[in-house]
């Protein structure tokens, strides 16, 4: 069996996990190790969304592959071991549960069944907790919303227009014999039966249609600015003491006592 020693594993801390297929599992938090001195037996590693969690994994085993290190596990089995909170401490009844998870079993070469079993975690050696909280980040992108367009079509209606014709019509005139007209009236035969005829004329209305360019029509675009409300759920840490401490001046709402 590898043993590793605490501060060869404490270099992994903040490194990248993969499982044995090499499928990501999470970033390294923490090192368990063993109050006795055995060496690092559990790595903490941050999983879920967001590293919203963290999965226990024996260091047993781990090999280093570039810049990562892989865990002789597969990456459903980690996601599925017992729910233990990453606290700083193992319990004996955490860490059994842990073990039978992974098929390791006590008294069988991979620990000492008379060792103290209590586990401390060794973190990046920072006293302090991070909180953290998502952040809404909104964007805009552009997408169809319509379309409009221009269609032409012919449509036949009735126009009516006056127009002024003219025709000419027959008007009777007599006329006495005077010294000017005597001659004319003299020049035929006494009695006689005769027929005169005039030709009238009248003015036709004639109607042509040519097509005559009225107006041009075409789309533009206009960008409309306008504001819309954006609703979505965030997710935030919040920190609670516990035990007895003291007042802090400045503490942050988001750190509850």
């Amino acid at each position: 069996m590898t043993t590793f020693e605490t501060e060869q594993v404490r270099g992994w801390i903040g490194r990248t996990a993969i499982d044995s297929t090499g499928d990501k599992i999470g970033k390294i938090e923490a090192i368990y190790e063993d109050d006795n001195g055995s060496g690092p037996e559990w790595f903490a590693i941050s999983t879920g969304m967001f590293g919203s969690s963290q999965s226990f994994v024996p260091v047993q085993g781990t090999t280093s592959d570039g810049d990562q290190l892989r865990v002789p596990y597969d990456k459903a089995l980690i996601k599925d071991a017992p729910r233990v909170d990453a606290d700083g401490h193992l319990s004996e009844e955490e860490e059994d549960r842990l073990y039978q998870h992974y098929g390791m079993h006590w008294g069988s070469g991979d620990i000492d069944s008379e060792t103290t079993r209590t586990m401390a975690a060794t973190t990046t050696g920072d006293d302090a907790m991070t909180r953290s909280e998502e952040e809404l980040r909104v964007d805009t992108r552009s997408r169809e919303a319509g379309r409009a367009r221009l269609r032409k079509w012919v449509e036949t209606e009735q126009v009516t227009v006056t127009v002024p014709v003219r025709r000419e019509v027959a008007r009777l005139v007599t006329e006495p014999i005077t010294s000017g007209n005597v001659d004319d009236a003299f020049s035929g035969a006494d009695l006689t039966e005769s027929e005169h005829e005039v030709v009238l004329s009248e003015e036709e209305v004639v109607v042509d249609k040519k097509v005559v360019p009225k107006q041009r029509v075409r789309l533009e675009k206009d960008v409309v600015e306008e504001e819309r409300q954006v609703t979505e759920e965030v997710r935030k840490e919040r920190i609670a003491t516990e035990g007895d401490v003291g007042t802090t001046t400045g503490m942050s709402d988001d750190v509850r006592r």
